[in-house]
């Protein structure tokens, strides 16, 4: 068996600084601190930080008045951030960059009175997040039929907006119908889908027909780490999203020669590495990595942490 690994692969910038930041707070703070949603959508993740202390919560009211609470890599609303003052909570905003690029996008097409088509897939955290900004001035859509049923006029004042974590190639589909009903249709000069999730998909497409199977380390509930999974799908070859090798089944193996790793922008390198040491004990796997791409990308930690005190 040969093991084609994908890179770039894992951990993006976004994702680095918002663990950085959790494990920041917890060393400075101790390890009662508040996350708004998971930190990441990653379970290895979560489970290392809720083993620590370190609670998950839905809503600001579950967070005691005064507590520190740190808002995820996906964003939130305003309504989130008010609930967080009404309750008195010292809030750090670890929201990716990229994200809040976005969120500072519908605000301001808002307020210059456009109506916003965003495409992005419902119930998101951060498709929640950013309609939040502008809840009367945006519309949700994902697919090309979505845009079908769209009843506003063809000179309607609108601009697109995209979830940083979409597909680029449905992504495409969507905004060529857009333009299409909408030909006037205003969008930013720099496109929303991240560098992490445009790069990470670019490698799986590139290395894919070399493969007789896919495996994507990455959680169900992770966005880019599904859409990995898809693209080897619609190639053809079986796909596997997983988060670790205790996942991994016997019969996945059987005729395999080649198989290809990759890992969505939250999932850390340890599960990769784990699963590679089992396919090269179980079958002699023989290690190949695929260099398709480089990042260089950082982000600071926040800067309520840097000024922020104990106390």
């Amino acid at each position: 068996m040969q093991i084609l690994l994908a890179n770039p692969r894992g951990f993006c910038a976004g994702v680095n600084m918002a663990i950085d930041c959790l494990d920041e707070c917890v060393r400075r703070f101790g390890p009662e601190i508040y996350v708004y949603h998971e930190i990441v959508h990653n379970r290895y993740v979560v489970d290392r930080f809720v083993k620590m202390g370190v609670k998950f919560i839905d809503d600001p009211s579950e967070a005691p008045e005064g507590a520190i609470l740190l808002y995820s890599a996906h964003g939130v609303s305003p309504e989130v951030r008010a609930a967080a003052r009404a309750r008195k909570l010292r809030t750090i905003d670890a929201t990716c960059p990229l994200v809040t690029k976005v969120h500072i996008e519908a605000i301001k097409y808002a307020s210059d009175g456009y109506h916003i088509i965003l495409i992005g897939h419902e119930g998101h955290d951060e498709v929640i997040g950013t309609m939040g900004e502008a809840p009367q001035s945006i519309t949700l859509v994902e697919s090309p039929e979505h845009v079908d049923r769209l009843s506003f006029p063809a000179d309607a004042k609108l601009a697109y907006l995209t979830q940083t974590t979409l597909s680029v190639d449905e992504a495409g589909q969507v905004i060529r119908r857009l333009e299409q009903r909408f030909p006037h249709i205003e969008h930013p000069l720099k496109e929303d889908i991240c560098y992490a999730t445009t790069n990470r998909q670019y490698a799986v497409r590139e290395l894919i027909a070399r493969a007789d199977l896919l495996l994507v380390l990455g959680s169900q509930n992770s966005s880019n780490s599904r859409r990995l999974q898809e693209i080897g799908t619609a190639a053809g070859k079986p796909s596997y999203l997983i988060d670790g090798q205790a996942e991994l089944r016997p019969e996945w193996f059987e005729g395999i020669q080649t198989v290809l790793i990759t890992a969505g922008a939250s999932a850390p390198e340890i599960v990769v590495q784990e699963v590679i040491e089992r396919l090269q004990a179980e079958f002699g796997a023989a290690l190949s990595e695929e260099v398709l791409r480089e990042e260089h990308v950082t982000f600071p930690l926040p800067r309520e942490l840097r000024t922020l005190q104990a106390g």
